[in-house]
């Protein structure tokens, strides 16, 4: 009986994982296809398919216009196929598009002109961008914001904030040039930059100080099995509930705050991944599906307000890995694009064909990379712990 009530909880807490991570990732992935679809019917482009997820359909529809809307059996992603794509990611010109009446070729994508099919691919990105600074603003102005004042209670000694010269009553100003209003916002730049010099600017009695520390790096044990590298500076600040303010942003600020927040998950991930080239910090935190199934999993036992926060960041990672230069990846499309508008002719289809082949292998090593480093994971599902 112990066993088979220990395997009902197993089955219960992965239908729990699976469920939140399927929600997570179709609320992103929908948000991304549907900034491509509405910016492609916009421009008049006849849209054949919207689909989350890939392979056999489970469920599908058809709207007024023709587009197939679709639900699929593998929940990794998504795609709008146009009337002359001949595959999911819209690879170049097809032959078709020579067989089409003047009427069906008014509604190709290929057809259209370069600003319009620029637009139509940066759409999805942004739209991500744009879901995450909704959510965002939404936060700030329904629930609130939690501060507490920049202001250096403690120096650790020996430390690296020891070292620069802070000392015990500076109120941080500003790191880097971003202005900081929360003692929280210090903590995480601090977090995010280990073994990067931050200059500092802070108010020491009325005198504006500027000081240089850079971050010691410390390694902790993350909660899936892997190991996290975090900045640490060596300062402190005493929290009481007389020094924690809770308020609601305007809807302007909200806004604001969400655009902000945004560009902050954005710099620091181009910085992480800046520092995963240059040897200064492991790929071991990159993860895949797996890890994003056991996040979502974990936060959503947290609440709603924990739960809208991650879909918040990870659409942002969505949008933002999309842009990055690898054909078969939208910024791919947009890279052809941008050598289309400089030649003045896009490139050849062979050209293309190649670029495409070459972003497929790319995108596959990334995948099994990321599998590799979510193994742990599935070693602690195997084995029941966690």
């Amino acid at each position: 009986m112990a066993l088979l009530s220990s395997f009902a909880d197993g089955l219960g807490g992965f239908l729990f994982v699976l469920l939140s991570f399927l929600f997570v990732l179709s609320v992103v992935v929908f948000v991304h296809e549907l900034g491509h679809f509405l910016v492609a019917r916009w421009c008049g482009v006849s849209v054949k398919a919207f689909s989350i997820g890939f392979g056999r359909e489970i469920y599908g529809f058809y709207d007024r216009h023709g587009t197939r809307w679709r639900i699929a059996w593998i929940p990794l992603g998504g795609y709008v196929k146009f009337v002359d794509d001949e595959n999911a990611a819209s690879a170049g010109p097809s032959a078709r598009l020579e067989q089409m009446t003047p009427e069906e070729r008014a509604g190709a994508f290929h057809a259209k002109p370069l600003w319009q099919r620029t637009a139509i691919v940066a759409a999805g990105p942004l739209a991500n961008f744009l879901l995450a600074i909704v959510i965002f603003a939404l936060m700030f102005s329904l629930i609130g914001i939690r501060t507490t004042a920049p202001r250096v209670d403690e120096v650790v000694p020996n430390s690296p904030a020891a070292a620069a010269g802070f000392m015990p009553g500076d109120v941080i100003l500003e790191i880097e040039g971003n202005r900081i209003d929360s003692f929280n916002e210090v903590l995480r730049i601090v977090s995010t930059s280990p073994g990067r010099e931050l200059a500092v600017k802070v108010d020491r009695s009325g005198q504006t100080l500027t000081l240089r520390v850079i971050p010691e790096r410390q390694e902790i044990e993350d909660s899936f099995g892997g190991t996290v590298v975090r900045g640490i500076i060596g300062i402190r600040r005493v929290t009481t509930p007389d020094t924690t303010e809770l308020r609601r942003a305007g809807p302007l600020e909200a806004v604001w705050l969400g655009v902000r927040e945004t560009q902050f998950i954005i710099t620091s991930t181009l910085s992480y991944l800046g520092d995963v080239i240059i040897g200064r910090q492991s790929a071991d935190q990159l993860g895949g599906p797996i890890r994003i199934a056991e996040v979502s999993g974990q936060v959503a036992k947290l609440g709603l307000e924990p739960l809208l926060n991650l879909i918040a960041v990870i659409s942002v990672s969505i949008g933002l890995i999309n842009l990055f230069p690898i054909p078969l990846l939208d910024g791919g499309h947009l890279l052809f694009y941008a050598i289309e508008a400089l030649r003045r002719k896009p490139l050849s289809e062979r050209s293309q064909e190649i670029g495409f082949r070459i972003g497929l292998a790319v995108v596959l090593m990334l995948m099994v990379f990321a599998t590799l480093n979510d193994l742990p994971i599935v070693r602690r599902w195997l084995i029941g712990n966690g």
